[in-house]
């Protein structure tokens, strides 16, 4: 393979695109025998960015496309809940990927070395994913270090290209009008292109079946948290789940969202952040429905500004805040107030295990922690008062940080997720907010109590169903 002088300009076009950035760069590989795409944080087969550029890549090139995927044993805080919803999402990869003529491979521990794949099938280019968390982060840079061949990545699980937001944002009011003034170019559909040669796998490949088990066998593996029954993992279920909130949802959203005893929200923060499904999808859903029902306008904007603005304000801030899991992170006026209130008594002071089992004086918080250990997932209304209470019940800020993060990345499907941590430094820190009156505990950082909170919905009922969990119908159990 000799690139033409047109093929070298058309990669360099590619390479340019505002979701790209070079890990290494050079030309590929003459000697190469494919594209490789390394997927890891947006885990699909259709609507991704770096599918649509890696096949592209590819095209250009006269090569196949194959797309690895690598089932590590040890992500960061994770268990057997997250294993088994990622788990069911690889059949929908593969079945997606085949329609446009793309190989999945998928290798599990002990044998998802990225290196021994990229000599094994002659890779030519490496494309992955972009992926804001720290030990991600570290895993490109150490990658790419060791390469011989170009490395890409592609931020494909924002509407806007993070880098685009150059430096970190204070809050909503200040990322919005940047973001809205980029978003008519990054709103649209992603092109889906068919690759033009298939791959075919040299003899003897090893390459591990994604309808079974990707953990048998991991013998450090956490399997105390078991899966949630309720929710089905893969690109097809969150595609059906983004239906029924469009067709059916989105109507009543302004007015049901902010209950959590009713099924007023989307529910796909968990396929957003294993990116069975990008925001990209739901956004352009939501724009098509609009179109069929022009009065959901209103329902729309405060829909994105859940989805695009809060979302990548949150991804913002954990790309350009290294401290982004410690009280480090909090604002001037915050680190202040915090340290003037560090002595403050506590009326209830409970241990981690306490809060783990819900086993504290408030019913309300308890039900809360109750929907996180059954369901996975908690209504956003609820997480804001669950972490501020960590606050009021734990001896110090840094105790409270440690705890919510612990039961945020252990419980959640949609934990170990810029969402989770800019949602705990919001709750905690005052992140993105502003100072408010002083109280014992909170200083100036908002405080919120279970009085106020649970008059601004049917608390007693969703008390109930989440103490009796197992007597709820399993349909209305995905609030």
């Amino acid at each position: 393979m000799s690139l033409s002088s047109t093929v070298a300009a058309e990669l360099q076009a590619l390479a340019a695109d505002p979701r790209v950035t070079i890990r290494r760069p050079g030309m590929p590989d003459h000697r190469g025998q494919c594209v490789v795409y390394w997927m890891q944080r947006a885990q699909r087969g259709i609507d991704n960015h770096a599918v649509d550029i890696a096949v592209q890549a590819a095209n250009l090139l006269s090569l196949p496309l194959v797309v690895y995927f690598a089932a590590i044993s040890n992500f960061p805080h994770a268990n057997l809940r997250h294993y088994a919803f990622l788990n069911q999402g690889l059949p929908d990869i593969e079945a997606d990927l085949a329609t446009r003529n793309i190989a999945f491979i998928m290798r599990r521990a002990p044998h998802e070395s990225h290196e021994q794949l990229l000599a094994d099938v002659d890779a030519a280019l490496l494309i992955g994913d972009e992926n804001p968390m720290r030990e991600p982060e570290r895993w490109r840079k150490h990658l790419a270090s060791r390469l011989s061949i170009p490395f890409w990545t592609v931020d494909t699980d924002v509407v806007v290209p993070s880098k685009l937001i150059e430096k970190a944002q204070y809050g909503a009011y200040t990322i919005r009008p940047r973001i809205n003034r980029l978003l008519p170019d990054f709103l649209h559909p992603c092109v889906n292109t068919h690759a033009q040669h298939g791959w075919k796998a040299p003899r003897n490949f090893h390459a591990d079946s994604v309808a079974e088990d990707i953990t048998r066998g991991w013998k450090d593996l956490d399997r105390s948290v078991l899966p949630v029954d309720a929710w089905q993992g893969g690109t097809h279920a969150a595609l059906k789940r983004l239906k029924l909130f469009t067709s059916r949802m989105l109507e009543s959203y302004e007015v049901q969202r902010n209950r959590p005893e009713t099924d007023g929200t989307s529910c796909l923060s968990p396929y957003l952040h294993f990116g069975h499904i990008g925001p990209l999808t739901i956004a352009l859903a939501v724009n098509a429905e609009l179109k069929k029902r022009p009065h959901l306008e209103q329902a729309r904007d405060s829909f994105f500004n859940e989805l695009i603005i809060w979302r990548e304000l949150a991804v913002n801030f954990v790309r350009y805040t290294p401290d982004y899991d410690s009280p480090d992170c909090a604002e001037p006026w915050a680190k202040i107030t915090i340290a003037e209130h560090a002595r403050d008594e506590r009326e209830h002071l409970y241990t981690l295990a306490q809060m783990e089992g819900a086993q504290t004086h408030d019913d309300l918080w308890n039900a809360a922690q109750l929907q996180m250990l059954h369901h996975g997932w908690m209504h956003n209304h609820m997480r804001m008062y669950w972490a501020k209470k960590i606050l009021e019940w734990s001896p110090d800020i840094a105790t409270a940080m440690k705890r919510a993060i612990h039961l945020n990345d252990k419980y959640f499907l949609d934990g170990r997720d810029p969402n989770g941590y800019a949602g705990v430094a919001w709750a905690i820190l005052g992140k993105f907010d502003r100072a408010w009156n002083e109280r014992p505990i909170f200083g100036k950082i908002r405080y919120m109590s279970g009085a106020s909170t649970g008059r601004k919905f049917n608390s007693k009922e969703y008390i109930r169903q989440n103490y009796n969990y197992q007597e709820i119908a399993p349909e209305l159990r995905l609030r």
